[in-house]
């Protein structure tokens, strides 16, 4: 089965937008590959989050540790590494944020996948996908493919993709054990600093 994997993202305790709207287009794609997609929520304390999640995915998958209470690329990587190696997705999206950014490329390379960034379009066609990109400044939109078999790492942009209201999946949470050990870290989380807001977000 052609699974599709939503990393969903948070931030001091709430979803960002991007995770709805990646579960939407995850599912839409899933089900012209008669298919499923899965949510996979990483952190702690947040398995009260994960109900927001099952009307939009076919199953949630939970991995809670205290050292994925805050974000951290080396972490989310050996996570998700391992849990994209066991059930090898067709396709895995990642929000194209500061948290994709930074993951989504070091991850590509460890597991040898094609990764395509910032994408603000994504179909399924003929197992494969045709993603859009904006290029030169957001002047032109390009249409691109991928030209190896997959699985797939994609990142797409906020706000690219509607959240379009569905018959609810009611998926399960499914808690998986963590495969971090305590092995010491190149980086790690100092605080947390909130911008400044004006009188309109940008990001919307």
């Amino acid at each position: 089965m052609k699974e599709i994997f939503v990393l969903a993202e948070h931030r001091q305790g709430q979803w960002r937008d991007i995770t709805f709207e990646m579960l939407c287009k995850g599912r839409q794609l899933a089900e012209s590959f008669g298919s499923e997609v899965h949510a996979v929520v990483l952190g702690k304390g947040v398995a009260k989050l994960t109900e927001a999640l099952r009307p939009m995915a076919h199953t949630v998958l939970l991995v809670e540790d205290a050292r994925l209470e805050v974000f951290n690329s080396e972490t989310y990587q050996t996570v998700l590494a391992q849990l994209i190696t066991e059930r090898k997705p067709l396709l895995t999206l990642i929000g194209h944020s500061t948290l994709g950014m930074d993951l989504a490329p070091n991850l590509a390379i460890q597991l040898k996948m094609p990764l395509a960034t910032d994408c603000i379009g994504v179909d399924g066609k003929e197992g494969s996908f045709v993603l859009t990109r904006q290029i030169y400044g957001g002047k032109i939109n390009s249409t691109v493919s991928f030209n190896k078999p997959g699985p797939y790492l994609v990142t797409l942009r906020a706000g690219a993709f509607p959240v379009v209201q569905k018959e609810s999946l009611q998926g399960d949470i499914i808690p998986l054990p963590s495969p971090l050990t305590d092995g010491n870290l190149a980086k790690r989380f100092l605080a947390y600093v909130e911008a400044a807001l004006g009188d309109v977000d940008i990001s919307q």
